[in-house]
């Protein structure tokens, strides 16, 4: 197995970055704008991603666990076949005025080049978590930066 991983420092508070990592408006804040369901454990999040107005694929997380300011971790049940059965966890720790980001979407087969792409993708996004804590205003999709034609 093998993961992607990413640390950013994001200055704020665990609280206010967890605020947006746990709720419907925050990760449509700065993940995809068409982002549906409660976000509660056990719940499933719906996430549809879109560019020039046409869908482009989607992904459905079951959360596993909500530790307010400290841990965000989701288990892929739908949407990229690479992706099925994988989780996603962002853990949270403070030093000084920054909050610490550690990403991990853990659990992939193999470092198939779809894999390149996500590892990407994931960086861009962590950076548009970033700068909607910091400033207001993130990149979701459809609005975040292209890569390629996987987008």
């Amino acid at each position: 197995m093998v993961d992607i991983l990413h640390k950013v420092g994001i200055k704020a508070s665990t609280d206010e970055v967890y605020k947006a990592m746990a709720t419907r408006e925050g990760l449509a804040g700065w993940w995809t704008t068409n982002t549906k369901g409660e976000g509660k454990v056990g719940s499933v999040i719906d996430f549809r991603f879109s560019a020039n107005g046409a869908e482009i694929g989607s992904a459905e997380m079951k959360v596993l666990e909500l530790a307010p300011g400290k841990q965000v971790m989701w288990q892929v049940v739908g949407g990229p076949a690479e992706w099925i059965g994988t989780r996603i966890a962002f853990e949270l720790k403070q030093e000084g005025e920054y909050c610490i980001v550690l990403f991990k979407h853990q659990g992939w087969k193999e470092p198939v080049e779809f894999m390149h792409h996500c590892s990407t993708k994931w960086a861009i996004f962590m950076m548009s978590l970033k700068s909607l804590v910091e400033t207001g205003k993130g990149a979701p999709s459809p609005d975040d930066i292209k890569i390629d034609n996987w987008n």
